[in-house]
């Protein structure tokens, strides 16, 4: 009878542990790829404008939907996926989304990303998505020995050039 009764409170013991377990893993990763909240400054008070410019970039424009043309009615602007390939070493120059809302998903290596809101630099890495919002100014350097790849989704102005980072 007491092996009985030690199984299910075995049991009853590990659920709440595993629960907590995954809850400590989620709050973990919640934040990843994002700045610090005891980090996050008024925009222009972090990362400093880079003057880099872009080097060992591909920028690739896998499709486009003209929204002007779909019920939502967005007049100059498109939805857009891009694919950018960064070797190591690489830059993506200091650009704003002041006018073009973006969300970027790391497939593969890891990058860092210097941005004018954030005192210190975000490290992203392969599987974290990364927002990127009006109050966004920033510039990303592939400080590795792996080539990154991610994904770019944004709204982008028609009137812009279409590899504009």
């Amino acid at each position: 009878m007491c092996s009985y009764i030690a199984k299910p409170m075995r049991h009853r013991l590990a659920l709440p542990a595993l629960a907590a377990s995954a809850l400590a893993l989620g709050a973990a990763s919640a934040h990843a790829g994002q700045c610090p909240a005891d980090k996050v400054v008024a925009s222009g008070a972090g990362e400093k404008k880079s003057v880099a410019a872009a080097k060992g970039v591909t920028d690739t424009v896998i499709a486009s939907t003209n929204l002007a043309n779909e019920p939502v009615g967005l007049k100059d602007r498109l939805f857009r996926l891009r694919r950018l390939v960064i070797e190591p070493g690489g830059i993506v120059p200091w650009h704003s989304h002041a006018n073009r809302p973006a969300i970027i998903y790391i497939i593969q290596g890891e990058i860092t990303e210097y941005a004018s809101n954030c005192s210190v630099p975000i490290v992203h890495q392969a599987g974290e998505p990364a927002t990127e919002t009006h109050a966004t100014a920033h510039w990303w350097k592939n400080t590795g020995n792996e080539t990154v790849v991610l994904l770019s989704a944004d709204l982008f102005p028609t009137k812009d050039n279409p590899h504009m980072m």
